[in-house]
């Protein structure tokens, strides 16, 4: 895919990254003082992962998982779990770290693994909120860096077709 989709910016890099710095200031109070493990949901939530380990001063080692509802399409069907996370989870603080939420699915089960596996306690951030009415789940992420509404999005890490995770920006499919 050599052109990118028809779209319209949603969000510059500059609001990226004053959302970040925003989250980033709002996770450091709560996670100060006490070791955590950060989870990076791969592959949307690298970029954001990247940005936001830069802004915590908190003393924390690394992780992901790969899940995915949408393999590289536009809609989302039933959850894939890739790989789990290789740390031993049974005490830990944990840290989530991931693109969008959409319905909640991913995040709630990835929590809900955690909690499982005897995690201590375990909070979440997204840098997109999806504004709609079709949540499918009560969770919540603890943190939050932009809410868009209800359209197809990429760039920033998130993709369209697998591709465009490279943009600066975030764009919505028009």
């Amino acid at each position: 895919m050599t052109d990118r989709p028809p779209s319209v910016q949603l969000f510059s890099n500059a609001e990226i990254r004053h959302a970040l710095d925003a989250m980033a200031a709002a996770i450091n109070v709560r996670c100060a003082q006490s070791e955590w493990l950060v989870i990076c949901v791969l592959q949307g939530g690298l970029v954001m992962a990247g940005e936001l380990l830069q802004r915590f001063d908190f003393s924390l080692k690394l992780d992901q998982v790969k899940v995915s509802r949408y393999a590289e399409t536009t809609q989302g069907h039933e959850l894939q779990w890739h790989f789990k996370p290789s740390a031993d989870l049974q005490g830990r603080q944990i840290l989530i770290l991931d693109d969008i939420f959409d319905e909640g699915i991913t995040l709630a089960a990835l929590v809900d693994y955690c909690q499982t596996a005897g995690a201590k306690l375990v909070l979440s951030a997204a840098l997109v909120d999806k504004q709609h009415d079709r949540k499918r789940t009560e969770y919540r992420p603890d943190f939050i860096g932009l809410n868009c509404p209800d359209r197809y999005i990429f760039g920033f890490g998130m993709d369209y077709e697998g591709y465009w995770r490279n943009l600066p920006a975030i764009y919505a499919l028009i």
